[in-house]
């Protein structure tokens, strides 16, 4: 392997591990700032761990690329990245879906105590027009 290709991986390897704590790094700081939740967070951090390994263990690709029957490497990458968007985004409509029902929940909630809310201003209403006559 000539030396110039040597130098070039260990770059590339370098930059992943930067990249990847920076990832790691980044969460942990939104997650101390209230920016995001912690349970909002375990599959960012969860992906961002998983990258971070691979950055270090240089022969990880390898090893899961011939599990998955992946004849390139690289591209176990894509299938990585791939899997952690849809997992995200399941996660995230999951999020959705329970939020709206909490809103459907709240508005229903509300609307009733308006309604009760107008009818004890006319029960009130009544009474007082009633202590008038008497």
């Amino acid at each position: 392997m000539p030396i110039d290709s040597i130098i070039n991986t260990k770059r590339i390897q370098y930059i992943a591990i930067i990249g990847s704590l920076f990832l790691l790094i980044f969460i942990l700081e939104l997650i101390r700032r209230k920016k995001i939740q912690e349970d909002y967070s375990l599959l960012w951090l969860f992906f961002g761990f998983i990258f971070f390994i691979f950055s270090l263990w240089r022969n990880g690709l390898d090893v899961v690329s011939r599990i998955l029957g992946i004849a390139y490497p690289p591209a176990a990458i894509f299938l990585i990245l791939l899997m952690a968007v849809f997992a995200l985004l399941i996660h995230y409509s999951i999020i959705i879906t329970r939020l709206s029902e909490n809103n459907k929940t709240l508005a229903q909630a509300i609307g009733i105590l308006e309604l009760e809310l107008r009818q004890l201003k006319k029960i009130k209403h009544i009474g007082d027009e009633y202590s008038k006559k008497s």
